[in-house]
This record gives structure tokens, C-alpha cells and sequence, in this order.
């Protein structure tokens, strides 16, 4: 038997029989449009799914009972609805020392610039805050003292994930990976209602500042110059103009001798002019004097 194609601006009726809401491929543009303009994502069509599930959770939370009611609340401009828009559809996977050959290159780098102060590093997609703790962590095995010349500030578009890396708890599990050393010199175990969790020291979450920002938004509340930035596995969001206009304006913030870390799956070889890799995604200002 043949199945009957879907009409135009509809999904076909497999994919739509199951579902609660009715979500046509002119609300998925609609949303696309939307989340390209306010934060600069680029969805690719394969995640018409993903954004089904997450959004169908506001449509419940809103009481709307349309994906077109839903997104005409965002376009009158409801702000909280915004955030919260732009909390369901951003992806926040990370982990402690994710791609690990980034930090001895840091560590190399705060030894060789210790005499300045502060050493001001920027980590520019935050998550949940596994990296800027990372950042932290290097910090003081680097210096050997939690009292360093050293100035964090790790920011997100994110409002939830930010409010659990201030908070700096975790399940147990999400320290596995890290050496008992380093759980104990820098984490608290919970016990009680606290057990099965830990928490991050005190005296490691006073060393970073956590602000929401979006870097789409053209003023950022950061002042250079900055030696460091980590901008990782969030460009692969943005299409290329995207990513040259906020590569353009991480240089001016830089010092000549700043470091700029990537993902691994990203290139700014589009970026020439601005940005030259120091291999294993390190990258140094083009126009940085030897």
C-alpha cells in the first residue's frame, strides 16, 4: 500500500497521529526563526523531533493547546516565556575536564603569565558548570593555593543550568572520572538527604563569577583585556556568519597574548584574519606580534 504524501506545511500523519499537539513544518520554521534571531542557533531539520518534546513540555506548562498560540506568545514578546523558550531548546551536555589535552595547555600558560594579575579568563558557554569549575581546578594545582592571581567569570544563555553551577552540587557520579585527590581536595561529600551527591568547596566557587549572557546581544558586560577565553562546543550552534561576527568581537577583548579554546569538532579557519589555530583547537590572535 502506498501512503499519501503529507500536504505541504504539515508533518505526515505517522509522525503526527501520536503526538498531543498538532506540530506543523510551519510552526517548526516559525521556531527555527525564532531561536536563530534571539540566540543565534541554527536548528538543522533532523531536530524537528527534539524540538516537538521540549516545547510540547510549555505548551502543558502555558496551558496553550496550539504550537501557533504558543509561538504568538513569544512574538508579543512575553520575556519570561523567552527564557524559558530558550532554556528548552539549548543543549548542555559537558562534563568535568572534557577534552583534557585543553587544561596542561593552560596550566602551561597561567606558569608563564603568573606574573600578571589577575589573569583574566572568560568561559563563555558555562553549562552546568563542570568546565569553569575545571578552569578553577587547574587554577589551583597550578598556583598550589586557592589565593591565586587569577579572575574567573563563566557566563551561559542558559538561566537554569547557570543556577546549578552556582549552586556547584552534583550527583557522585558526575565526579567518577575525577582522581580521589582531586574529589576530596575539592569537593564536599553530601550526607543525609545530601548523600549520593557532592559539592564543590567554598572556597572553588568564590574563585568564579557566574552571569547570564547572551552572545548574541550586542553589548556584553565584560571588559578586557581578557588572557583567556573558552568558547567550546557552542559555536557548532551558529552558522558561519554567526560565528565570525562573535569571533570579531572576542578579539578586540583579547590581550596579544590571550588564548582562545574551541571544541574539538570546531574550525574557525573562516576566521583567518581574526583567530590562527596553535593546533588541538588553541587559537591565538592572527595579528599577534612574535
Amino acid at each position: 500500500m502506498i501512503e499519501p504524501r503529507p500536504l505541504p506545511g504539515t508533518l505526515s500523519t505517522r509522525e503526527t497521529s501520536d503526538r498531543e499537539f498538532a506540530f506543523t513544518v510551519a510552526d517548526f520554521e516559525r521556531v527555527r526563526k525564532l531561536i536563530y534571531q534571539h540566540a543565534g542557533i541554527s536548528l538543522s531539520p533532523a531536530k524537528q523531533d527534539m524540538v516537538y518534546s521540549r516545547l510540547a513540555r510549555r505548551l502543558r506548562a502555558t496551558g496553550l493547546k496550539t504550537f501557533a498560540d504558543y509561538l504568538a506568545l513569544l512574538e508579543k514578546g512575553d520575556r519570561d516565556e523567552w527564557e524559558k523558550f530558550v532554556n528548552s531548546l539549548t543543549t548542555n551536555l559537558t562534563s568535568f575536564f572534557r577534552e583534557p589535552h585543553h587544561f596542561p595547555i593552560l596550566a602551561e600558560f597561567l606558569k608563564k603569565h603568573q606574573h600578571r594579575s589577575p589573569i583574566k579568563i572568560w568561559c563563555s558557554a558555562s553549562s552546568t558548570g563542570e568546565e569553569p569549575y575545571s578552569i578553577a581546578m587547574t587554577v589551583v594545582e597550578t598556583f598550589g593555593s586557592f589565593d591565586t592571581p587569577v579572575s574567573i567569570m563563566a557566563s551561559d544563555l542558559d538561566t537554569n543550568v547557570l543556577a546549578t553551577a552556582q549552586k556547584g552540587v552534583y550527583p557522585l557520579e558526575r565526579v567518577d572520572k575525577l582522581s580521589a585527590e582531586r574529589v576530596k581536595r575539592f569537593f564536599l561529600r553530601g550526607t543525609g538527604t545530601q548523600e549520593g551527591q557532592v559539592c564543590a568547596r567554598p572556597e572553588l566557587r568564590r574563585m568564579i563569577t557566574f552571569q547570564r549572557i547572551n552572545l548574541l546581544e550586542p553589548n556584553w558586560p565584560v571588559r578586557g583585556p581578557l588572557d583567556v577565553i573558552f568558547c567550546r562546543n557552542v559555536m557548532i550552534y551558529f552558522d558561519k556568519p554567526t560565528q565570525y561576527k562573535i569571533l570579531s568581537r572576542f578579539a578586540p577583548l583579547m590581550h596579544e597574548q590571550g588564548l582562545l579554546f574551541a571544541g574539538h569538532s570546531e574550525s574557525f579557519l573562516h576566521a583567518a584574519d581574526l583567530f590562527r589555530s596553535q593546533g588541538k583547537t588553541v587559537y591565538e590572535l592572527a595579528r599577534r606580534s612574535r
